[in-house]
Formats: C-alpha cells, sequence, structure tokens
C-alpha cells in the first residue's frame, strides 16, 4: 500500500484494531484509545477561549445617541410634512370630485394638482399615481370632459411623471 493509507488487520480476538502505516512504522490505536484521544482534544479545544470570546463585548445603549435622536426628530418631521401635503392633495382631489361642476372649476382643479406634484416635487406618501388617475378618469367616464380639461389632466400626467422620473438632472443646453 502507499505510505499514508490506512489498512485494517485482524488480530484474531473479538476487538478490531486499525494499523496505521506510516514511513514503515505500524502504530496500532484500539477504538477506545482513538475514541479517548478525540474527547481529550475536543475537551481541550472547547475548554479554550476563542479571540473574539477574549474581548469585551460591546453593551447595549440604555439611551438613545444623539445622532439616533436626531435621526428621529427628521423622520418625524418628514411623516409631518407628508401628511400635510396628502391633506392638502386630498382637499384638491375632493373638490375636483365632488364640487367642481364647470369645465373652468376642472381645469383650475387639474392645474392645482399640478402645482402641487412641482411644489411637493412628487406624490406624497400614501397617494399613489395609479389611484389619482383612477379618481380622475371616474370623473372623465361620466362626461363633460372638453378638450381644455384633457390638455390639463394630461399635463398634470405629464408632471407627475417627470417629477417621478430618476433623470430629472437633465442638460437643459443639450437638446439630445
Amino acid at each position: 500500500g502507499s505510505a499514508s493509507a490506512f489498512t485494517l488487520s485482524s488480530t484474531g480476538a473479538s476487538s478490531t484494531r486499525l494499523a496505521a502505516v506510516n514511513n514503515g512504522e505500524n502504530f496500532e490505536y484500539s477504538r477506545r484509545d482513538s475514541l479517548a484521544a478525540l474527547f481529550t482534544t475536543t475537551l481541550t479545544l472547547a475548554t479554550a477561549a476563542p479571540a473574539f470570546a477574549r474581548e469585551a463585548r460591546p453593551e447595549y445603549l440604555t439611551e438613545p445617541t444623539d445622532a439616533f435622536k436626531e435621526s428621529e426628530k427628521q423622520r418625524d418631521e418628514f411623516r409631518r410634512k407628508q401628511l400635510r401635503l396628502k391633506k392638502e392633495f386630498t382637499t384638491v382631489l375632493d373638490r375636483f370630485t365632488f364640487e367642481s361642476k364647470t369645465t373652468d372649476a376642472f381645469v383650475e382643479d387639474l392645474k392645482d394638482l399640478k402645482s402641487l406634484v412641482q411644489i411637493t416635487e412628487g406624490l406624497p406618501l400614501g397617494i399613489k399615481k395609479d389611484d389619482l388617475v383612477k379618481i380622475i378618469r371616474a370623473k372623465k367616464a361620466k362626461g363633460l370632459w372638453p378638450t381644455d380639461v384633457e390638455y390639463a389632466y394630461q399635463s398634470l400626467i405629464r408632471e407627475i411623471a417627470y417629477q417621478q422620473s430618476p433623470n430629472k438632472d437633465k442638460d437643459i443646453g443639450n437638446p439630445l
């Protein structure tokens, strides 16, 4: 066999022994000796402290840090601003849906929505473009939708698409 191969050997007794052949020398180990050596090695490795356990563990903070408090303050301000903007959008949408009856009122409401989209640089949290389109199209389906109103509607849709586009940093001087 090869110099590093393990071969089975039988001693004729009821126990089986493994003989390791290494550079012509025979080492015999019983299963019991092998298990004892394995157990001792495992116990030694388990009791030795790993490097990460020797370092001091970071403690959990009991009080929030100043950076966290500032972040929470900014988050709270953002939420309040978004709720205020959503209320403004909802007010105009309700007026458009329930109160406006003339072409001029429709156009004015759509222009107000467009200006809100420009001011907020998009739609506030909680108002989706699809929902806005459904509301406006439901009004359109009821009748009285002249060309002026359609132009205002298309202008609003284009403004929303522009504000939601990730490519807002366009080169104005370049026609391409």
